[in-house]
């Protein structure tokens, strides 16, 4: 599937009338079985990027090569349309443009750029926003740059949990005048904030945050919201695996005694090793 049939599907579950939750994945084989699952989006986040490619904290550490690099190397192994946290863009409103052109290039399908004020600035106590300005200008960047009118790019803002419900308000209003094919929210806990904010959006929204108030995808899809996150959890799951694997190796247990391992069909169809041994067969005698 091409990059733009990819796109094509992420805009059809913005223009329906339902909520997905996307597969969060961080590399080809968790996006092979996402893709095998069913999910109709994969989730691509800067912290499970930070925490894949470098075993790090999301501090913005990751550099946007090394992001661009891991998103090309899912896209380049799965058809599940992927959406990407591209954070602040790496810079200013020229670095957005640069950020769109990369990872429009790797295949996602559809990207967030945030007004979060970002890297964390010296002595800053706490998170904070660009000016309004300046995340519109960004958002404009973004819609400039791109090169298939295919890619979904998604204003993002936290004001909710950082400003303030009016800011919030009046960012969702401003950045759904720009253009932008979606307003992707976090820091959003509650169905009264939700409320007001569904009130004056004019795209569909994206959902960054879950809690047990808002887990109901009826009600979600009632308010606009398109596509909502349930978090990272499949990266936690396989660290835990890891370590409970080495760990029991250090500790002496047998391979042949050790549990959970995914079996050998299942590892043949998420390397597609039918494929290769047909090439095999084709092109090596």
């Amino acid at each position: 599937m091409t990059a733009s049939a990819r796109r094509r599907q992420v805009r059809d579950i913005l223009a329906g009338g339902a909520c997905v939750h996307p597969g969060s994945v961080h590399d080809p084989i968790s996006a092979r079985i996402a893709e095998e699952l069913g999910f109709e989006i994969g989730m691509f986040a800067g912290s499970v990027a930070s925490l894949a490619v470098l075993g790090a904290p999301d501090l913005i550490v990751l550099t946007l090569s090394e992001f661009a690099g891991q998103a090309r190397r899912i896209c380049r192994a799965s058809d599940l349309p992927l959406m990407v946290d591209a954070d602040h863009g790496y810079g200013n409103a020229l670095n957005v443009m640069r950020t769109v052109q990369e990872l429009e290039n790797a295949g996602v399908a559809a990207m967030s750029i945030e007004d979060t004020d970002l890297p964390r600035p010296f002595a800053a106590p706490k998170p904070r926003l660009v000016a309004l300005e300046e995340g519109l200008g960004k958002v404009r960047a973004a819609l400039a740059a791109r090169t298939d009118p295919a890619t979904v790019i998604l204003a993002r803002t936290g004001a909710a949990g950082i400003t303030g419900m009016e800011d919030a308000i009046a960012r969702v209003r401003a950045y759904g005048e720009t253009g932008a094919d979606a307003v992707f929210l976090t820091g959003v806990t509650s169905r009264i904030q939700l409320d007001a904010l569904s009130a004056v959006a004019t795209v569909p929204l994206v959902l960054g945050t879950m809690t047990a108030e808002l887990s109901d995808r009826a009600y979600l899809a009632a308010r606009g919201v398109r596509i909502a996150l349930q978090g990272h959890q499949p990266f936690q799951a396989s660290v835990q695996a890891l370590y409970a694997t080495l760990k029991a190796l250090r500790d002496g247990v047998a391979p042949k005694d050790l549990p959970n391992l995914a079996p050998p069909a299942l590892m043949r169809r998420l390397t597609r090793e039918d494929d290769y041994d047909q090439a095999t067969r084709n092109f090596l005698g």
